[in-house]
Order: C-alpha cells, then structure tokens, then sequence
C-alpha cells in the first residue's frame, strides 16, 4: 500500500490542488477559493433500520466505549451511509468524489447499483474515496467500492487505528462480521489534524480531533465557496458537533460569516427522542442563518421536526428505498447548492 505524506498529494490537473494550509495563519482566515456549485446525492443514509438492536449490540459488548471491531453487530439491522458529491468550478470543469463507503457490502452494492456508482468507479468517473472516519457504518463497506476501483485514491483522517489499516489491505474481523477481500492498490492519503486541505478550488477538508463512541478516533468534514451564495458545510456524522463545526468556518475561513449551506449527518438524536441538550443545540443552530439545510443519517427525525417547528429551511426528501421519512433529504434525493 502506497502511503502519501499527510501534507497533500498531487493527483494531475483534473484532481485535486497538492495545497495543504495551516489553521488561521497570522490570526487571519484562509482563503478557500470559489466554485460555481456542489451537487450531492444521498446514496443511502440508513445506517440502521432499528437503533434499539443497534444499543443493544453495543450494550452487550460493553457500552459506548466497546471496541467496534469485536461487537457483533446484527447484520440484518445494517446498512450504511454515502453519498456522491459533484463540484462544478468557476472554469466549467466538473469533479466527483465518492463521501463514506457505508456498511453492509450487500446493502451498498444495491445502492451503489441503483444510483449508477459502481458504473462511474469502473469507468473512472469518481476520483477519489473521501472516508470522514472510521466508525463502522462510513467504512465497513469499503469492499463495495473497491470491487469496482481497487486502486481508487482514499483520503482518511490521520487519526485510524490499525485494525482500519489492516481492512483496507484486505482482512476480516469475525466477531463484528466484517470484511473486505479485495486488497487496496492505490494511493491512501492521510489528512493531519489541525490543518486545512485545499482539495479543489473552492473544497476544503478539515479533520476535528476528539474521541468517538466504538472506539474511533478523529471525523473529517468539507467546506465549500460557492460562488454568490457563500459556505457550504458538509460531513458524515458531525460528531464535532454542528455548533463547533459551524464556528469553525465563521472564525477560519474567508467568508465563514455568510453561512448558506448544511449537508449531512448532525448526531443530535441518533438513535431515539430528542433530549434537551439536544434541542438547545438545535435552537442554537439559528445563529449561523443557514438557507439550505439537507440533513439525515444520525441528526434523528425528531431533531428534524423540531427544526421544522423553528421554521428552519429544512430540504425535504421522498422517503424512498428505506428512508423512514419524507421530511428530509434521504436515499436517492438530491440538493444542489
């Protein structure tokens, strides 16, 4: 396996910049660049279809804190999260990239297949796996991409533990009923902590450092530019928390006060009622002045009605192919920002 340095890597003029910026340089804010527009698709944002079982696998194990590597997870109650993101920049060129690889291989080939991804990876249409961290339902799946594109470049956080490593080069873990028999054969690139990586004109990946449940450490998440509109904030889980990870582009990046855009999983109420830790999160979401805002995955329906109920700008979806609701964005919706 070919290991990149942590500071960037060159991948032609069709991929991304080799540009890698220091956090707030000088006391002042990074200049991303603009692009024209972000195109995501929600392949799927089902994870699990019932987050009792999903408690309960992670009780008997030991808790929050259990090693995810050896829960025995219930695969009927798996699924996964991913989503293909389409840059269009200022110059009229076009870019793909493939966001988490989900979790069940046979949930995510028939995503992968319903939504074209698997066509796009053979044909080399999708330039890069970009995997926001480690937890088991954004990177289990990962033989479901590499069946198509062994030698797909892979963009990780610096922060995975080995057992991540050894999965990518081909292993299996049986307790937790995973694995992957297609060794990786290309590039892995590893983003460092504390440093912003300009991936194209107007895209940038910052990796936020802190423990996660299941033994996990580390969660990278994207900024967009787009042009007459402002930033885009788009991640996996947000396991940072949405408050830190809006605030960061507020105080870091050029045009952070013109907050437009938010895409993702928010990890409010995942698994059950909204709390009320969770709903003074959500109130205090109202501070950035969002326009557009795609959520799902972990943020939790109930989360979503409150923001519903706050009048906030929620983008609405079908409720297709296992989402359980149409009141946000879910699998095979698309925004454009």
């Amino acid at each position: 396996m070919k290991l990149m340095a942590a500071t960037g890597v060159a991948l032609g003029a069709a991929g991304p910049l080799s540009r890698t910026m220091a956090f707030a340089r000088s006391g002042g804010k990074e200049d991303i660049g603009l692009c024209k527009s972000v195109k995501i698709t929600c392949i799927s944002e089902t994870s699990w279809f019932d987050g009792n079982v999903l408690m309960k696998n992670m009780k008997d194990a030991g808790g929050p804190k259990a090693n995810q590597w050896i829960v025995d997870w219930d695969q009927k109650n798996s699924g996964g999260y991913s989503s293909l993101i389409e840059i269009e920049g200022l110059d009229g060129s076009r870019h793909r990239f493939l966001l988490d690889t989900g979790w069940n291989n046979s949930f995510m080939d028939k995503a992968f297949e319903r939504e074209g991804i698997g066509s796009m990876l053979k044909k080399g249409e999708i330039e890069f796996l970009y995997v926001t961290h480690e937890h088991f339902d954004h990177f289990f799946g990962i033989e479901s991409v590499l069946r198509h594109d062994p030698q797909i470049k892979v963009i990780i956080p610096n922060t995975f533990y080995d057992e991540g490593y050894r999965l990518l080069a081909g292993a299996e873990f049986e307790k937790s009923k995973v694995k992957n028999s297609i060794p990786y054969k290309g590039t892995l690139v590893k983003h460092d902590p504390a440093k912003i990586y300009r991936l194209y004109p107007g895209c940038a990946s910052v990796t936020f450092d802190l423990p996660i449940p299941c033994r996990t450490r580390g969660e990278q998440s994207l900024y967009f530019n787009v042009k007459d509109k402002g930033i885009v904030c788009v991640t996996g889980c947000c396991h940072q928390n949405i408050i830190d990870f809006a605030e960061f582009a507020r105080t870091k990046l050029e045009g952070g006060q013109n907050l437009y855009g938010l895409y993702g999983g928010l990890h409010i109420a995942p698994v059950g009622p909204l709390s009320p830790e969770g709903e003074k999160t959500v109130r205090e979401m109202a501070r950035f002045g969002f326009r557009k805002i795609a959520c799902n995955h972990c943020t939790g329906v109930s989360a979503v009605e409150k923001m519903v109920e706050l009048g906030y700008p929620v983008v609405k979806g079908s409720g297709r192919h296992g989402s359980p609701s149409k009141m946000y964005l879910g699998n095979g919706d698309v925004v454009v920002f």
